[in-house]
């Protein structure tokens, strides 16, 4: 189209300096300032044939739920199930994966399974959303740890999973074996506030033959803050091929083994403190029909 007269006259010129500053990056809005065209006609013959530059395009919002719904539908799913799985309507659905093959007719029976199967997904999630909830609140809810708190947790501790002395085997010494790192950090937090020179530990991991070996003695080394070199021989466990062992996978780091170098004395406070709690408790803190 020509324009005989006005401000358009040279349109082919308009033309060329509007898909110059196209290819710049400009928007329609800074195109039309930069030339002073005020018809949005002309304007949009001007630019014909000449993409916008990226950063003037809106984001789709709905392109991941298009590219989801796509991906559902290849492995075989309904509509119903994508409706549920994303929550978009059938509508929507239909247009996104109207060209792909329609999935083969399941068994009632089995789309039954697969139906119940993702109700239980869900209830699942649910559960796991309480649980987490209700640890974070009890977390809250404990406050920071006094020192005598920790001195009465650490004796508890301690008395749960460390070696005890026996009437027919004298053991009085201080050994320790957990395999949960938070357990490892309290009791060595414990000592520490008793007052156990870091030089009095000695470390040793127990650990089944097939496990990573090399791997549970650099954790336990970085969790306990010393060298693994400092680490005594590993005790390993065999495997008995007649039972199924559950503890296995790259979480699976054994035990670490701590022990008190000269510990007896310490020991001995140990059972007392112990003894005075167990007192106390049955005194103090028993319910009547116990007292």
């Amino acid at each position: 189209m020509t324009y005989a007269h006005g401000k358009y006259a040279d349109f082919e010129g308009l033309r060329d300096q509007a898909m110059a500053l196209r290819r710049e990056g400009l928007s329609r809005r800074q195109i039309r300032d930069r030339l002073h065209v005020d018809n949005n006609d002309i304007l949009n013959r001007l630019l014909e044939g000449e993409p916008p530059p990226e950063w003037t395009k809106r984001p789709n919002a709905k392109d991941d739920l298009r590219h989801k719904a796509r991906e559902l539908r290849l492995l075989g799913w309904t509509y119903d199930q994508i409706q549920m799985e994303l929550g978009c309507s059938k509508s929507s659905i239909s247009l996104w994966v109207r060209d792909l093959p329609k999935p083969e007719r399941r068994d009632p029976a089995e789309q039954a399974r697969l139906a119940s199967g993702k109700r239980w997904e869900h209830e699942l999630a649910v559960r796991d959303e309480v649980r987490q909830r209700t640890k974070t609140t009890a977390a809250a809810e404990l406050g920071a740890l006094s020192e005598r708190d920790l001195f009465i947790a650490g004796i508890a501790l301690y008395w749960a999973e460390g070696t005890k002395d026996k009437p027919y085997a004298r053991r009085e010494s201080v050994t320790f074996v957990n395999s949960d790192p938070g357990v490892i950090q309290l009791y060595m937090a414990w000592l520490n506030l008793l007052g156990v020179e870091p030089a009095r530990l000695t470390y040793r991991v127990m650990i089944h033959m097939t496990a990573d070996v090399e791997g549970a003695i650099r954790y336990w080394a970085d969790l306990a803050g010393v060298d693994a070199s400092d680490f005594q021989k590993t005790t390993i466990k065999k495997h008995n091929p007649k039972t199924l062992r559950k503890n296995v996978g790259d979480n699976y780091r054994g035990c670490l083994v701590i022990r008190v170098a000269k510990g007896a004395d310490l020991y001995r406070r140990i059972e007392g403190w112990w003894s005075g709690m167990v007192d106390s408790a049955g005194r103090d803190h028993a319910p009547p029909a116990l007292r």
